[in-house]
């Protein structure tokens, strides 16, 4: 496998630096996934702004924990999975979600299920999702605007989990007690 720096101000790429600067500052150190893609700032600017865009859609904080730990958990990624877990619980999203989400059990909700169904669908079916699925998702109580937020999240869940898997990107020490693995599959 091939070994990735976790990257620092001093040895981040001189484009790299502002960005671990920016998560630094709003975070109070560079997570790992920043600090290896650091190595590519393209892909640090990228994932940083989509992470943003996704905050600023038009779900709310259960609906975007929903997307974004189905991608993380369907991509199996050792990494987001913990990670987003500490941001649910930041969000204040109920533990009861989060943990079907982890677990792949229901969700307390048929419209928060309906959401996980259709995130999959994206992710499982690369966006050629059937008219029954759109339809199910839009009677659900969702938006066609709604349908091409899950496309952002996938876009930026992709860069981190396939960077985590290619890297074996370290958990940071303050997601180590939200280590997770598949329990089924």
């Amino acid at each position: 496998m091939t070994d990735f720096i976790l990257h620092d101000i001093n040895s981040a790429p001189e484009k790299s630096k502002p960005l671990l600067e920016a998560s630094i500052k709003a975070l109070g150190k560079a997570p790992n996934i920043h600090a290896v893609m650091a190595e590519a700032p393209g892909l640090l600017e990228g994932y940083q702004r989509l992470h943003q865009l996704f905050l600023d859609s038009s779900f709310d904080a259960e609906e975007i924990t929903v997307v974004w730990q189905t991608i993380n958990v369907e991509h199996e990624c050792h990494y987001c999975v913990p990670a987003h877990t500490a941001i649910a619980k930041s969000m204040k999203v109920d533990d009861a979600i989060t943990d079907a989400l982890r677990n792949e059990t229901p969700l307390p909700t048929k419209k928060l299920e309906a959401l996980r169904d259709f995130t999959l669908s994206v992710v499982r079916d690369r966006g050629l999702v059937d008219d029954d699925a759109v339809q199910a998702f839009l009677d659900a109580g969702f938006t066609k605007r709604q349908i091409l937020e899950v496309v952002l999240a996938a876009a930026q869940k992709v860069m981190s989990n396939y960077t985590n898997h290619l890297a074996n990107t370290p958990t940071d020490r303050i997601f180590k007690k939200y280590e997770w693995h598949r329990v089924s599959k």
